[in-house]
Parts: C-alpha cells; sequence; structure tokens
C-alpha cells in the first residue's frame, strides 16, 4: 500500500523532490493529481520516515 507524503505543484518541483528522496533510498510513486499538481507517495511503511526527510530538506 502507498502512502501520500507530499503533493508538488508543479512538475519541476516533483522532479527536484523525487531526485532528492530516490538519493535517500525511497521508493516512489507519483500520480498526477489534476490541475498540475502531483501525489509524491511512498509505500506505508516508509511514509512515516519519508515525511520527515522531505520536512527537514523542504
Amino acid at each position: 500500500m502507498w502512502q501520500v507524503v507530499y503533493i508538488a505543484s508543479s512538475k519541476e518541483e516533483v522532479d527536484n523532490i523525487s531526485k532528492f528522496m530516490e538519493k535517500e533510498g525511497f521508493m516512489l510513486q507519483i500520480d498526477d493529481a489534476g490541475s498540475g499538481s502531483y501525489q509524491i507517495k511512498v509505500p506505508a511503511i516508509e511514509a512515516e520516515e519519508a515525511y520527515s526527510c522531505l520536512h527537514e530538506n523542504f
């Protein structure tokens, strides 16, 4: 099961975040949420750690 940890408001933002998160070792799934927004998802078991990593770095 995947859990949303961030909603990016542009393709550029999702590209920057996904490159960083993958470098940190997270598996990601990116879904188009419409209106130019993108959901960044991680496996539910990694969600808390991923959210913390995002919060510290973005």
